[in-house]
């Protein structure tokens, strides 16, 4: 009875430990490497848009004065990449890495990623 009794209480005394691990959140959102990740995450959200907005609104804009078909197709496939990647993955990806940085890293969630 001793030995499940003691068994018992020393796989509580294991099972808590990452629990308790956890409450040092408070002070990892202090340090460089979470305000390296808030601007790295600032940087795609809003520099993504921008530049893909500005590659496809550049290439609508010099399509009507290309003549050759193939230089016109190589035009639309990069306006067509801008806006997939910069406009629609980018945001995408941003939120998606929030939400595995929120909920995955211990003491993320009382950071504001």
């Amino acid at each position: 009875m001793r030995v499940l009794a003691l068994t018992t209480a020393t796989l509580c005394l294991v099972a808590v430990d990452p629990v308790s691990a956890q409450t040092t959140g408070d002070a990892f959102c202090e340090t460089t490497m979470a305000t390296t990740i808030t601007n790295i995450f600032d940087l795609i959200q809003f520099g993504g848009p921008l530049i893909g907005g500005v590659i496809a609104l550049g290439a609508t804009v010099v399509l009507p004065i290309i003549r050759r078909v193939d230089m016109k197709k190589e035009i639309k496939s990069a306006r067509n990449q801008a806006l997939l990647w910069g406009v629609i993955v980018a945001p995408l990806g941003t939120a998606i890495l929030q939400f595995l940085l929120t909920s995955v890293v211990a003491g993320g969630s009382s950071c504001t990623f």
